[in-house]
């Protein structure tokens, strides 16, 4: 996959009101992006970053006419942040509409986004596309499975996307975190990475050229492990749940 070059870029983040999202925002201005369009249910929230080449827009990922309205003709870096996720077990009395939800969100946002801002890509030269996955999508973690169902299918549209995009000089890099320290995952008893550090690790991996980026020690360790043996690193996160729990 060829390498990305981050100065100069043209730059699309959903959901870059918190956490990683925020996080990636403040990154790209620091490594010399030309411009930001950072995109937020709430962009009022970003009102306080301030910078000539940062531009708020208003964008829910499940609602195509906002999608369609924030898919500027400039853009050839894009970033399919936006997430959301559920925090209960299959047993749950509300886990079918969260989990619909998680699959609006986590899945048919990026989806409808690149659908829309495919073409925008190739009249800029191919550019690049950042799913926003996670380790969970690789082997589901019992304690979210629904939200490890919703990155999964991230996953998969991945990698088709790195397949089909390909031919028009689109890059498709897959991002696969482990625990970070944002709000989504507050409930979880575990250590955490800052957002900043991942942040800065996924422009590393694009700038790299790397397809899978690991941006963290847990996710650089189950990478290792998940390339050697898909099965070994499902027992390996069943084991650590297990401990969690004890």
């Amino acid at each position: 996959m060829n390498a990305r070059k981050i100065k100069g870029a043209v730059a699309l983040v959903t959901g870059a009101n918190r956490g990683i999202g925020r996080a990636l925002t403040e990154a790209l201005l620091s490594r010399g992006v030309g411009k930001v369009y950072a995109t937020a249910r709430n962009p009022e929230a970003l009102r306080d970053l301030r910078d000539e080449r940062f531009v708020l827009l208003r964008l829910d990922v499940t609602d195509a006419d906002q999608i369609s309205a924030a898919a500027a003709s400039d853009v050839d870096l894009v970033f399919n942040n936006a997430g959301v996720a559920f925090m209960g077990g299959i047993a749950d009395s509300i886990v079918i509409g969260q989990a619909r939800r998680e699959m609006e969100v986590n899945y048919f946002g990026p989806l409808q986004l690149l659908q829309c801002l495919a073409p925008t890509l190739a009249r800029n030269g191919g550019g690049a596309v950042v799913n926003i996955g996670s380790a969970a999508g690789l082997t589901n973690l019992p304690f979210v499975p629904t939200y490890s169902a919703s990155k999964a299918a991230l996953h998969s549209l991945t990698q088709a996307a790195r397949i089909l995009l390909g031919s028009q000089g689109t890059s498709v890099f897959g991002v696969y975190a482990g625990p970070v320290d944002t709000d989504m995952s507050r409930e979880l008893a575990m250590p955490k990475t800052s957002p900043r550090d991942v942040a800065f690790a996924i422009l590393d991996g694009i700038e790299a050229g790397q397809e899978y980026i690991f941006p963290d020690p847990f996710a650089a360790d189950f990478g290792r492990q998940f390339e050697s043996s898909p099965k070994a690193s499902e027992r390996q996160v069943a084991a650590m749940v297990a401990s969690l729990a004890a």
